[in-house]
């Protein structure tokens, strides 16, 4: 494995790892190896905090959190919630204002795109909600790829409820060349008032501008006692890049994305080839 700069590593000070899922942590099929499975709860009995961060709805990630047996917070939807799913508690949400959501609404009809929006728990008395105008072959796709179910209604009616605070994310699921042409009329209408940020090369998502991966981990850190300096994230796509900058070291597996590369401290195998478990075994697991 290769490493990049030349801040002093010292694996006996980390005590914290953060993990992205999809592209990282798990393998092609979206399943965690037996081989991470082993290195990570070993990691675990040496004390060292686990910690997801993805862009995946709670929901969705807290089926791995229960896998690998992690407590303590974790970060889900990019940061925009941080939660403590064994305390019950939710540390930190962070909500888009329903405004530019309906914007992306009409873009992605103006367009004939698919856009879906999370709406927080509490509306109309149920837990948090997938919503899309209409179920198409992105719903089910992401349906299957998430195990979350997507919920058919009207989201210009949705978003334009009275008392609405607000929504977790947003999400267009379409090509890179869609996303090309709707970037620049999402930043040049919002600028810094709306993060935008790819999660996979077919999902641009759209969130508060206070919320990402970063911010999460920082977040969780806090919670914990925890120092960055601590901390080794590992991640592979653009919504990685502010996590990497939130923890003291960085890893990326050979599938990742270029300048997720370009800004890793740490180059490791590939999801494929149990990347994360390949580290974890050579650099704090044999110390």
């Amino acid at each position: 494995m290769e490493q990049t700069q030349d801040t002093r590593f010292d694996p006996r000070a980390i005590k914290a790892l953060a993990f992205d899922l999809d592209g990282t942590l798990l393998r092609p099929d979206k399943s965690v190896s037996a081989r991470t499975l082993r290195a990570l709860r070993s990691c675990m009995d040496q004390g060292i905090k686990l910690i997801i961060t993805t862009g995946r709805a709670r929901e969705s990630g807290e089926v791995y959190r229960k896998l690998i047996g992690m407590t303590g917070p974790q970060v889900y939807y990019n940061g925009a919630e941080v939660a403590d799913t064994e305390a019950d508690k939710i540390i930190h949400l962070e909500l888009l204002s329903p405004e530019p959501a309906l914007f992306c609404v009409r873009l992605a009809r103006e367009r004939d795109l698919y856009y879906q929006v999370y709406f927080p728990a509490g509306i109309a008395g149920e837990g948090e909600v997938l919503m899309a105008d209409r179920i198409s072959e992105e719903a089910e796709q992401y349906r299957q790829s998430n195990k979350i179910p997507v919920a058919e209604g009207d989201l210009e009616e949705a978003l334009s409820r009275p008392g609405l605070p607000g929504v977790i994310k947003g999400m267009f699921i379409t090509a890179g060349e869609n996303q090309e042409k709707i970037r620049p009329i999402l930043r040049k209408r919002y600028g810094d008032s709306l993060c935008i940020v790819n999660s996979s090369p077919v999902f641009c998502e759209t969130l508060a501008p206070g919320a990402s991966k970063g911010t999460g981990l920082s977040r969780a850190l806090r919670y914990l006692g925890l120092k960055p300096e601590e901390t080794i994230a590992f991640g592979d796509e653009e919504n990685d890049l502010p996590l990497f900058a939130a923890a003291g070291f960085s890893a990326a597996p050979a599938n990742a994305i270029p300048k997720v590369q370009a800004a890793a401290r740490f180059h490791i195998p590939a999801n494929a080839d149990d990347g994360v478990a390949v580290f974890l075994e050579e650099y704090l697991l044999a110390v």
